[in-house]
């Protein structure tokens, strides 16, 4: 029966057994011009889709929110889930689920006024959407491809590492 001591104690142990996963989540951003919004990381070669990693128990469309509002000074609107990839354990990092979310596109006011925030990131632009995918590393590139995808039909994407089942 569900608030038994006995119970709740063998659920949480088993909870405190169970495999966590990282988790990030990111966001399409375009200008009233349809070209995306990237981030240059400090910490990272390359450029990025804004957005960044969920603290413990935070959903991962509140982490998007957080990460835009703390490194771009940017509050947005979540509007739909677009895509998720799974990304396998490499180097030193365990797996991943990698949110992509559409966060709209922003009028011309707000995008001029957008400035980094924190020390992550060093600069911030509008590309066109084959140059924004050029310089996107390979598993970004991918996650981006398919968030544009379910952007233009409406149907959610799931990846393994990058490629669609």
């Amino acid at each position: 029966m569900p608030g038994e001591p006995g119970r709740d104690a063998y659920l949480a142990e088993g909870n405190a057994k169970q495999a966590r996963k990282r988790v990030a989540a990111d966001a399409l951003i375009r200008d009233s011009e349809g070209r995306l919004l990237l981030v240059n990381p400090t910490y990272k070669d390359g450029w990025d889709l804004p957005g960044g990693m969920a603290e413990d128990n935070e959903a991962p469309e509140d982490a998007a929110r957080r990460e835009l509002l703390e490194e771009l000074g940017l509050s947005i609107t979540i509007r739909r889930f677009l895509c998720i990839d799974w990304v396998a354990p490499h180097g030193p990092w365990d797996d991943l689920l990698a949110f992509v979310f559409d966060a709209g596109a922003l009028p011309p006011e707000q995008a001029s006024r957008l400035k980094p925030s924190d020390k992550e990131i060093s600069e911030h632009r509008f590309y066109e959407v084959p140059e924004a995918l050029a310089l996107l590393p390979d598993r970004q590139q991918a996650r981006a491809r398919a968030a544009l995808q379910a952007l233009d039909d409406g149907i959610p994407r799931y990846l393994r590492n990058g490629v669609g089942l």
